[in-house]
């Protein structure tokens, strides 16, 4: 019989709903009997105990929330009846131990990446185009047109012919309705360089204006795309008279990675004859770029060497229940493999501090955890806001009603492991195992982050449907329902509805993402976002962004 219901946590006293349940409804759940005092969409959750006003609500096991008004057993938990809540935090010596999953059938796979030569080694082989002002981004986008379109990397031809096709209708007194987007798209079918798997673009609006800081970060940001282990080679098109020198970026490269090797060609429009001179400089040096590093292949390197970024956006109630806890399993096997994962989003922590505190390994690494928590959020007060004001209407609709219900269902992404390390913004990931990296909860600017810190591929969890993707590191699109799969199934790679209907458990689901993430790594899967060239870029402003 298909499961009604699902309790996340044994300390919970509330239930989620797996399918919508009328009101009235008689749910027997662990032989205890609920009358459903109102109609409970599939996602959403009611609590299982009379309650009064200032009672705690626990899911996931944690605090996330109290009551607002006296309430009966089988109520619709909502925006009016709960507010957000959390348990207050702060380091203890806790003697954590981690059961590790069984990774017998992994100890002698590998995958075919690119190895580059401080070691790393890349899913993927990209070309860099970097800015360092905004005033080069027209520049950039002229670039990209020529680029994309002759040498194979544009998505839009058959857009392009669509157009055309409408034109030509409209010029010959045609039926406009009869003429329909029937064009297959085509992967790598026409490429000229067939071991450069695409030629990136970093369009921001940062390096002059605003404060000294945030082009030193943007600096720190960018620098850390070059020395990406999917990148193989760089061109910088500057102004020249911007906050952000050409210089300040090469030291941060450099800083970053004194060994850094990699072409790096650099173009300042001010200290060029004209604007036509440069682009055909830039194009022109940068194809003989692409000429030489074509002749990379990919060789086998062991599971140790992939760095696997974890993310949530258009999250729903589901997220928690099927799609995070999958890739939290998915996580756990890396980490036990040798491999790097990276856990970001604070504002998607809240709640679940304590866990994660407890789980680190040293000292040092929780309280920087702890700081960096605190002055963030201190600094969305400020603008009068707070972690609170996380979830968004989207999620709040389907059933994320307070943020620690958000965060608790976002944190298991991570999994169980140890927390090895904690890395602020642009710092780079270097131990092996879990880390905590510090971004905003924005998709972009989350996505645009752990990029940043190392993740050579991207697992993003979507429960309403994003089409996010980075420019330098593959993002793999899973979906916390079948309903989603389906419905957007040309942006969703991977369907985790299984979970919901019981037909796989959290760990069938997660060996299933591990191996759909070795094909990837191997690029024998274009996950949606690469083929879409869904090439997200937002650097991040600290404290204005949740």
């Amino acid at each position: 019989m298909k499961r009604l219901v699902i309790k996340m946590h044994p300390k919970d006293n509330v239930l989620v709903a797996l399918t919508d349940l009328p009101k009235n409804e008689k749910v027997i759940f662990e032989e205890e009997i609920y009358i459903l005092q109102d109609d409970i969409k599939a996602k959403h959750k009611f609590y299982i105990n009379d309650l009064k006003k200032g009672d705690e609500v626990i899911m996931y096991g944690v605090l996330v929330g109290k009551v607002q008004c006296d309430l009966a057993k089988g109520s619709l938990m909502t925006t009016v009846n709960l507010k957000h809540a959390a348990e207050p935090y702060g380091y203890r010596e806790v003697d954590f131990v981690w059961q590790s999953p069984d990774i017998s059938k992994y100890k002698e796979r590998t995958f075919n990446g690119y190895k580059r030569n401080d070691g790393r080694v890349g899913t993927a082989n990209y070309w860099l185009f970097v800015p360092t002002v905004f005033c080069e981004n027209r520049n950039l986008d002229v670039i990209k047109e020529a680029l994309h379109n002759e040498l194979g990397y544009s998505v839009t031809d058959k857009y392009t012919q669509y157009t055309h096709q409408l034109l030509e209708a409209y010029q010959n007194g045609a039926d406009l309705a009869k003429v329909d987007l029937q064009l297959p798209a085509t992967v790598n079918a026409n490429r000229v360089f067939k071991n450069v798997d695409g030629i990136k673009f970093l369009n921001h609006q940062g390096g002059c204006g605003g404060t000294r800081q945030d082009s030193a970060t943007l600096s720190a940001l960018l620098a850390s795309y070059a020395n990406h282990p999917n990148v193989a080679g760089v061109t910088v098109l500057s102004l020249g008279c911007q906050h952000l020198q050409v210089q300040d970026f090469i030291n941060d490269v450099k800083k970053q990675n004194p060994s850094f090797d990699k072409p790096l060609l650099v173009f300042e429009q001010q200290q060029s004859v004209s604007e036509e001179q440069l682009i055909a400089d830039a194009i022109k040096q940068t194809f003989e770029g692409l000429i030489e590093i074509n002749k990379l292949e990919r060789i086998p390197a062991p599971l140790s060497d992939l760095c696997l970024g974890v993310k949530c956006g258009g999250s729903d109630g589901f997220s928690g229940v099927s799609a995070n806890p999958a890739v939290g399993y998915t996580s756990d096997l890396l980490v036990a493999l040798g491999g790097k994962v990276l856990l970001a989003e604070f504002p998607e922590l809240c709640g679940v501090e304590q866990n994660l505190i407890d789980r680190c390994v040293t000292e040092e690494s929780a309280k920087k955890f702890i700081n960096l928590m605190q002055s963030y959020d201190e600094l969305a007060h400020k603008v009068g806001s707070g972690f609170h004001m996380n979830p968004s209407p989207g999620n709040i609709k389907d059933g994320l009603i307070t943020d620690a219900i958000k965060s608790a269902g976002a944190a298991k992404k991570g999994g169980t492991a140890p927390v090895v390390d904690v890395l602020d913004y642009t710092e780079p990931v270097v131990k092996p195992g879990l880390s905590l990296v510090c971004t905003p909860g924005n998709d972009v600017e989350a996505t645009t982050g752990k990029a940043a810190a190392g993740a050579t591929l991207i697992l993003f969890t979507t429960g309403l449907g994003t089409p996010t993707g980075n420019p330098v590191c593959p993002v793999i699109k899973v979906a916390t329902n079948s309903v989603l799969a389906k419905k957007m199934s040309d942006i969703i790679d991977i369907d985790c509805g299984p979970v919901i209907s019981g037909e796989k458990t959290i760990e069938e689901m997660g060996e299933d993402i591990l191996e759909y993430c070795i094909k990837v790594a191997s690029g024998e899967i274009i996950p949606k976002a690469v083929q879409l060239n869904q090439d997200d870029f937002i650097p991040w402003k600290r404290g204005v962004s949740l």
